[in-house]
């Protein structure tokens, strides 16, 4: 179930939308989400490597009504269907948001504002040293990548 705060005042409701309370989008990024910082070789870039930047919340297809509701509070990201061919019946789906601007002016915003729990929050902190310090905006969406451990 997805809590949704609203305004029982007339003006306010009228001027806002529904929004998710901030402190569950904490709880569920604590318990299924993930900050990572990909390289990957790509001789276009100057170094030779490129670096992308995710923030993703993974969530059985059953629960696609959370990662949508999570996706509309930040406005950014898509969702994506990851299929399964092991002994699960439903696929997974991941929320992930990639573009540089919308990671740096809303995700970590938020992050910054309404703490992680978790030692997730460690993780944050390291995924946020490394984006805001990255000097390209450069990112790819496929091919093979090798994840560090934030």
């Amino acid at each position: 179930m997805v809590k949704i705060t609203h305004s029982d005042k007339e003006t306010s409701r009228d001027n806002q939308q529904e929004r998710l309370d901030p402190w569950w989008i904490v709880g569920f990024v604590d318990g299924e989400g993930c900050f990572s910082v990909s390289t990957f070789k790509n001789h276009t870039c100057k170094s030779g490597y490129q670096t992308l930047f995710e923030f993703v919340v993974t969530q059985g297809e059953k629960s696609k009504s959370a990662l949508e509701a999570i996706r509309n509070y930040f406005g950014c990201g898509a969702i994506y269907i990851n299929r399964r061919y092991d002994n699960h019946k439903y696929n997974l789906l991941r929320f992930c948001v990639r573009r540089q601007s919308d990671l740096k002016e809303k995700i970590v915003p938020f992050f910054n504002r309404y703490k992680l729990q978790s030692i997730k929050r460690e993780q944050f902190e390291k995924f946020c040293a490394r984006l805001l310090g990255s000097e390209s905006s450069e990112t790819i969406r496929q091919g093979p990548a090798k994840r560090d451990k934030i």
